[in-house]
C-alpha cells in the first residue's frame, strides 16, 4: 500500500502546480494557514485555479491543521504557548495580564496626546527582547521582524533609538532599527495595499508585530457625511478582515490606534467613544482606552476583552518609553 504523502507546504497540496504556487505566493498565500483561511472566491480570482480545486486545497489544509471541533483542553494548551509582550510598566502588564497578546488584534483608542503611538512604539522595541524578559526572541533580535504601518506620519525612528537604549543589554538600537519595516499610507487604497503586502514576507522574515497607526484616520477623512458611511464601513470591514487573518495565518501581534469623537446624545459619564462603530468593535479582542492625567502620567483602561476583567492603570511616559507611574 503507497504511503501518504507528508504535507508540509502549500505547494503539496491538492491542484497547486508551480505556476498556481508563484501566483499564491505573489499575493500573500505562503503557508497552509493562509490556504486554509481564505475563502474559494478569494483563491480563485488569482487565476488558474477552479473553483473546484480551490475548494479541495481549502479543504486540504484545513484538514492538516484541524480546523473543526476541538476540546477546551487542547485550545487551553494552545494559548499557554501564546507569547505576551511586555508594555515596560510593570502595572500595565498586570493589567493585560502579562502584556500585549500575539496572534490577537488589540486596539489603543484615545485623544491626541494619550500615548497610543508612544505605547506601539515601546511595543514594536519590547517585541525584540528575550522571551524571559517580555519579547519574543528565543535566540537572537535578528530572528523576527516587526511592521510600522504610518498613516499620521508620527513614526519617529528616534523614539525607537530611545526606547530601545533602556535595554542595552538586550538590544542593539541600530539593530532593531534595521528589523522594523515602516510604511507610509497616503490614503486608505494605499493603506489596505500595505497590509496585504506583509502577508507577501510575514513568514520569510518572522513577523511578530503588525502596528496600523492609526486604523480609521484616512477612512474618516476620505468618507465624509451619513451618504457615505455604508461605503466607508463595508471598505472598513474588508480591510480589518485582511488584518484577522493575518492574525490567523502568522500568529503575530497586531495594534490598531483608532481616534475618536464625542458623542452628542450622551449626557453623561464620558462622552468619548472610538471612530469605526461596531465593525471596528468586534473586530479587536481587547480594546484599551488611553486618556490623559497629570503631567506625563497616562491612564488606560481595558473596555473589552473576552478574558481581560475591566480595570485600570496608570503608567508613565519618559525619554525610556512607558515605566510605571512613581
Amino acid at each position: 500500500m503507497a504511503k501518504k504523502k507528508e504535507v508540509k507546504s502549500i505547494e503539496d497540496l491538492p491542484g497547486i502546480g508551480p505556476s498556481t504556487l508563484k501566483k499564491l505566493q505573489e499575493n500573500g498565500y505562503t503557508t497552509i494557514e493562509s490556504i486554509a483561511a481564505a475563502t474559494v472566491a478569494e483563491l480563485s480570482s488569482i487565476g488558474s485555479l477552479g473553483e473546484k480545486t480551490a475548494q479541495k486545497a481549502i479543504e486540504a489544509a484545513r484538514q492538516i491543521l484541524g480546523f473543526t471541533f476541538e476540546t477546551a483542553d487542547l485550545i487551553l494548551e494552545k494559548r499557554r504557548q501564546l507569547v505576551r509582550i511586555t508594555t515596560g510598566s510593570g502595572d500595565l502588564d498586570n493589567l493585560l495580564d502579562g502584556g500585549i497578546e500575539t496572534g490577537s488584534i488589540t486596539e489603543l483608542y484615545g485623544e491626541f496626546r494619550a500615548g497610543k503611538t508612544q505605547l506601539a512604539h515601546q511595543i514594536c522595541v519590547n517585541a525584540f527582547l528575550p522571551l524571559e524578559q517580555g519579547g519574543t526572541v528565543k535566540e537572537s533580535p535578528d530572528e523576527i521582524s516587526v511592521v510600522y504601518i504610518d498613516t499620521e506620519g508620527t513614526f519617529r525612528p528616534e523614539r525607537i533609538v530611545s526606547m530601545a537604549k533602556r535595554w542595552e543589554d538586550f538590544l542593539n538600537p541600530q539593530d532593531v532599527l534595521k528589523r522594523i519595516k515602516v510604511g507610509r499610507a497616503f490614503n486608505s487604497d494605499h493603506q489596505m495595499v500595505l497590509v496585504d503586502e506583509v502577508s507577501r514576507f510575514a513568514k520569510e522574515e518572522n513577523v511578530k508585530v503588525l502596528v496600523v497607526d492609526s486604523l480609521t484616520a484616512h477612512f474618516r477623512a476620505e468618507f465624509v457625511g451619513r451618504g457615505t458611511l455604508a461605503e466607508r464601513q463595508q471598505k472598513l470591514n474588508s480591510h480589518i478582515h485582511t488584518l484577522q487573518k493575518l492574525c490567523a495565518s502568522y500568529h503575530m501581534a497586531i495594534i490598531v490606534t483608532n481616534q475618536v469623537h464625542a458623542k452628542p446624545d450622551m449626557f453623561f459619564g464620558d462622552p468619548t467613544a472610538p471612530v469605526g462603530g461596531h465593525i471596528v468593535g468586534h473586530a479587536a479582542q481587547t480594546r484599551i482606552y488611553l486618556r490623559k492625567s497629570k503631567g506625563e502620567r497616562r491612564i488606560s483602561r481595558v473596555v473589552d476583552s473576552p478574558l481581560l476583567a475591566e480595570g485600570e492603570a496608570v503608567f508613565m511616559l519618559t525619554e525610556q518609553g512607558i515605566v510605571d507611574a512613581t
